[in-house]
């Protein structure tokens, strides 16, 4: 399977399925920690991440953002003294698509790089 963090996301105007269950099982295998949630009948994928401070967790909140902005697929963003929870799903198709993957793995490899993370 390709490695997600290496991966692009690809335009997704609506249209198009969301991942199935099996594709789900498999992006999340490379994601440790990272869960799937159900808001509204849509699902989510989210993580939180620890920080020792405000400051490193609103610097991963801007960093997470910068890769979004790049990607062109932007994620909810909770930032609090010391953590920072990350929710991304596909707003065009009302769930998971493979951009959701692509950019939790990017933001886990931003987190592995940030200061002040608690791992």
């Amino acid at each position: 399977m390709e490695q997600l963090n290496q991966a692009r996301c690809i335009p997704c105007e609506g249209g198009v399925p969301t991942a199935t269950d099996s594709e789900i099982a498999g992006y999340l295998a490379q994601l440790p920690g990272w869960v799937i949630t159900e808001v509204d009948r849509v699902k989510r994928l989210n993580k939180s991440f620890a920080f020792d401070n405000f400051m490193h967790a609103l610097a991963f909140t801007n960093r997470v953002g910068e890769l979004a902005e790049q990607e062109g697929h932007h994620p909810a963003i909770l930032t609090e003294w010391g953590k920072v929870t990350v929710t991304w799903w596909t707003h065009a198709i009302g769930g998971l698509h493979k951009n959701d993957f692509v950019m939790a793995a990017k933001t886990e490899e931003a987190f592995q790089a940030a200061a002040g993370a608690k791992r």
